[in-house]
């Protein structure tokens, strides 16, 4: 039997227990015989502002960053200054920055498993330590009867399984023209078998958290491929270059930006703005090693201002997939600008090839004549050098290439790199109120700067509206309201009191969790927690994107995820965003008593409850039904699942340690609560507010003070 519009907000009020607003009806559409107004000043049903949608915000703010790259360098004098903090800033989001902070690296502890001579050169088998126990396989091409040192040239693959076998041609050709070759695996392809897509394939959104990016791994394994080159004796230290194809050409850029050793690179079909890779969505194409964590909001061009004024060709195919040609031309055209501005314009090229992902005869000739003007001092015609062997037949095996001959090594740290390499932040030590609120105060700051770097800084007004106003025949009002969060998202929320409430009255905010089930058609899961909570409060709930009405199939989510991290943000940033923005449109609106306004939420949306209590600073209690015990943790291969990553929050502190820089506040914890909330109640106990850290059941076990 239908039910009408009445019934349905009887209903939702009843299910509630004391008076939430379920979902309420569209503006103009009132209770059936239910009296209403409107407040002043709300909008017409026919001016009703609506939101943009999440790949339309992220294709926008996407195009934004790439409009913006390279706008600080105004002249050569601007770029010089910049130069250093801009490149430890491009270490940081590398996830470089710790472990290349130090003036002195470990040894490399070079092995050399076995030796292929060939008439014009030979072929090194051997392994690195990039770091200690992290093994880099690599082929090392030496020409024969060198006269003098010879520029070094380092060949990052791309992602060919067999890696240094695949591309064997290109280092074999350099060691023929005269330069020492080394040719590297990459983590998880060839001999180094680890793991690359993370985010992309393993469900490991957790790496964003962390600040780990497969990106910055082969960054400094091609460093340290650099250091290796330069220890040779047959290697001129002052003449080394960089190339390689896809993954291989995004690696070429990494190192070179890194690395300022580097005097000639050349990526390979691995070119593109930010703002194709998002709109053009071909970041769905690509491994996590693709990008950086972009906390500093960059583009691609930003990286040729740290290579600049240094020779630098960008070659790519004119029909490629996942590099389309109008992206790879505006990155050109931008850092173009750049070097321009420091008077090198004829230490930049863009070779373009026929044809799809891959080398063509052009673009390998191209590059060899590259390597030596710029390596050798040689003017050669690309015409005038020969190309690479295509026959296969002509070509070593992959028995031959094989560096680990006997077995690689047992304490291989390459599997399980990502788990190790930058370090969690452990919990604040707390023995007073003044140390908790040093540390407080730091954790906020750093958050800010690293997490949440991609908040509005100008947000727009929040032109909160009450867009209908109710009262079923229960005792209770109630209003639905909408509120500007940032630029292009109009969200919004409903209220409701029950009488004798007084007023204005404190209120309870709730946010609404992605996906909410909605057992009977009336209430949510939110209504529900909230109606269990018996306070003669105002109940409101309010709804992040991606809930509600902007809500968006969670078959998206895997896009989503990794669009964001690429653009400075995550879904769960964001929706801190909007439940900051909720409170301030919360406590503006009539009936509400702007000082006593507490937060609650359910399961992985306590995540961003806890981050919003700990930036707004005034809510008070905060609910948190079922929390995740940590945001160092896997989701589902698919996207799908708990979406809680933030940029680099794990370097920072984690959800426990949250909860417990919550301190006065109250803080009650609903349901399952993991272990890991242990510290958070031993901080509260340690300042003497046992009392004001609860644990409870059931909402219905909470009381008011």
């Amino acid at each position: 039997m239908a039910i009408s519009r009445r019934r349905f907000i009887q209903a939702t009020t009843a299910a509630v227990g004391a008076g939430t607003a379920g979902r309420l009806p569209a503006a103009g559409l009132l209770p059936n015989g239910g009296p209403a107004s409107r407040v002043s000043g709300a909008a017409p049903d026919t001016a009703r502002q609506f939101s943009i949608s999440i790949r339309g915000y992220l294709s926008r703010e996407a195009r934004r960053m790439t409009d913006r790259a390279l706008a600080d360098y105004s002249d050569a004098a601007t770029w010089k200054r910049l130069l250093p903090e801009r490149r430890r800033q491009y270490l940081e989001m590398m996830g470089m920055d710790v472990v290349l902070a130090g003036p002195q690296r470990p040894p490399l502890n070079v092995k050399v498993t076995g030796v292929v001579e060939r008439p014009q050169y030979r072929i090194e088998k051997l392994y690195y330590e990039s770091l200690p126990k992290l093994y880099v396989t690599g082929n090392l091409y030496v020409p024969k009867n060198l006269t003098a040192r010879a520029p070094g040239v380092l060949y990052v693959c791309g992602h060919s399984p067999t890696q240094k076998v695949h591309y064997q041609a290109h280092p074999r050709r350099f060691a023929e023209l005269g330069f020492v070759c080394l040719a590297v695996d990459t983590v998880q392809l060839g001999e180094a078998r680890g793991y690359h897509h993370g985010p992309y394939y393993e469900g490991w959104f957790q790496w964003y958290s962390r600040g780990y990016t497969s990106a910055g791994i082969e960054c400094l394994n091609g460093i340290r491929g650099l250091d290796l080159l330069s220890e040779r004796a047959e290697v001129e230290a002052s003449r080394l270059g960089i190339t390689g194809i896809s993954g291989g050409g995004a690696t070429s850029w990494w190192v070179a930006a890194a690395d300022e050793r580097i005097k000639a690179a050349a990526p390979v079909c691995g070119t593109a703005t930010l703002a194709s890779h998002i709109a053009d969505l071909t970041v769905d194409g690509h491994c996590d090693c693709m990008w950086w964590n972009n906390i500093y909001g960059w583009d691609l061009a930003d990286l040729g201002a740290l290579i600049a004024p240094r020779a630098l060709m960008i070659a790519s195919a004119d029909h490629d997939p996942i590099f389309t040609i109008d992206a790879i031309r505006e990155v050109h055209t931008q850092v173009e600008r750049i070097y321009a501005t420091l008077g090198a314009s004829q230490n930049l090229r863009l070779v373009t090839t026929p044809g799809g992902h891959g080398y063509h005869q052009r673009s390998r000739k191209e590059i060899l004549a590259w390597f030596l003007r710029h390596l050798q001092g040689k003017a050669v015609p690309p015409s005038e050098i020969g190309d690479i062997e295509l026959d296969s037949a002509k070509l070593e095996s992959e028995v031959t290439l094989r560096v680990y001959v006997n077995g690689g090594p047992a304490d291989n740290r390459v599997p399980t790199i990502q788990d190790t390499l930058i370090a969690v932040a452990s919990p604040p030590e707390i023995a007073d109120t003044t140390s908790h609120a040093k540390a407080r105060n730091r954790i906020i700051a750093e958050l800010r700067e690293k997490s949440f770097r991609a908040f509005p800084q100008s947000p727009p007004p929040l032109d909160t509206q009450v867009e209908c106003e109710f009262a079923p025949d229960n005792g209770s009002q109630g209003a639905r309201f909408a509120f500007t969060s940032e630029e292009g998202w109009r969200l919004r929320g409903g209220w409701t009191v029950r009488e004798p409430a007084r007023t204005p009255a404190p209120a309870v905010v709730a946010l609404r969790s992605p996906g909410e089930r909605r057992p009977d058609g009336t209430a949510g899961e939110s209504e529900e927690f909230l109606g269990r909570l018996q306070v003669p409060w105002a109940k409101v709930i309010v709804e992040p994107r991606g809930t509600g009405e902007t809500a968006w199939s969670d078959q998206l989510n895997w896009h989503l995820r990794r669009a964001s991290a690429w653009t400075g943000r995550t879904l769960a940033s964001m929706w801190v965003w909007d439940a900051l923005r909720a409170l301030e449109a919360v406590r503006s609106l009539p009936h509400i008593d702007a000082r006593h306004v507490s937060l609650a939420a359910r399961g992985d949306m306590c995540a961003v409850a806890l981050y919003v209590a700990l930036l707004d600073g005034h809510v008070s209690p905060i609910f948190l039904q079922n929390p995740p015990a940590t945001q160092n943790a896997p989701s589902q291969r698919d996207g799908r699942g708990a979406a809680i990553e933030m940029l680099n929050c794990l370097r920072i502190t984690d959800l426990p340690y949250v909860a417990g820089l919550l301190h006065p506040t109250e803080v009650v914890l609903v349901g399952d609560v993991p272990p890991t909330y242990d510290w958070a109640e031993e901080v509260y106990r340690r300042l003497d507010s046992a009392a004001k850290f609860k644990r409870v059941a059931d909402p219905l076990g909470w009381k008011s003070a």
